[in-house]
């Protein structure tokens, strides 16, 4: 069956509607980043460059790192713009394009995360790297889809008996990381644990300008929780939408995070850019080990 106009939308070059971009010019291996700026960051290091395009905040750079061909790809933020990048990248390598069909053998994707992240855990310091071993979606965003054979109903059932989770609230739902890309990434230098992943920067994560939370409690609530020797890490906003979406369609995700600020004890990193700079550097070389 062919899919429908509406539901696959393309350009009138061929390419796929938000991300601008045709299946030759995507490599299997994709770095995400946040912040378009940051993906000339990455691909300083690339010895060439074959192409690159952009459209709206999603800049995509593909060519080749000590032989290794690899795409960057920046998402913006939040898990609604990693809802389109995902969906549009496995478009790109499992759906023909000219005939709407789903193919019949299909590619999967290592895609791999840098991004910056604050730890809630007084023991992660600025400066540091860490692993998400999970994400953990506050925002409700996988809701939308089947997740119940990839999620952790221990965790997740642990987390809202700890918290006493607003039933109005989106249920919160665990997914774990692509164990391949993790045994490629983690090392003595890299701290690991469950990175949960908010709707807002705001409210959602507990920040407080003029508007009272509803719980203004669950910070302190998250950072104690612990299952297992499972422990929430650290806050941001697109990991859990990785994991979820990437393990659905069958590929490998791993999100690096570089922790610039420390929440628990109030502390800021003194120069975020080289923090950033040195994990790009430590995820290339691991990515090609």
């Amino acid at each position: 069956m062919s899919i429908q106009h509406s539901e696959l939308i393309l350009n009138p070059d061929g390419s796929i509607y938000h991300l601008n971009l045709k299946p030759e010019h995507i490599a299997t291996d994709i770095i995400f980043v946040g912040d378009q700026y940051r993906v000339d960051k990455v691909t300083k290091h690339f010895d060439t460059i074959e192409f690159s395009t952009q459209k709206r905040e999603f800049k995509t750079t593909t060519g080749t790192y000590k032989g290794k061909r690899i795409s960057v790809v920046s998402t913006g933020i939040g898990p609604d713009n990693i809802d389109i990048i995902l969906n549009e990248l496995d478009a790109l390598v499992n759906i023909d394009l000219n005939t709407r069909q789903v193919k019949k053998e299909l590619t999967q994707l290592n895609i791999t995360r840098i991004g910056t992240s604050g730890s809630l855990q007084a023991d992660i310091p600025v400066d540091s790297f860490l692993l998400s071993s999970h994400g953990l979606d506050l925002s409700g965003m996988l809701q939308y889809y089947q997740v119940d054979d990839i999620s952790h109903p221990d965790i997740e059932e642990a987390f809202i008996k700890h918290t006493h989770w607003s039933t109005k609230k989106s249920y919160p739902t665990i997914v774990s990381n692509g164990k391949t890309l993790e045994d490629k990434l983690l090392s003595d230098k890299v701290y690991i644990g469950i990175t949960a992943t908010a709707g807002g920067f705001y409210g959602p994560q507990g920040r407080v300008l003029r508007l009272p939370l509803q719980d203004a409690d669950l910070n302190k609530k998250i950072d104690s929780f612990n299952f297992n020797n499972y422990r929430i890490t650290n806050l941001e906003m697109e990991t859990s939408a990785i994991y979820g979406l990437a393990k659905l369609m069958g590929h490998n995700a791993a999100s690096m995070n570089a922790i610039i600020a420390n929440r628990a004890n109030g502390t800021f990193s003194e120069d975020p850019y080289k923090v950033v700079n040195d994990l790009i550097v430590y995820t290339l070389e691991k990515l090609v080990e």
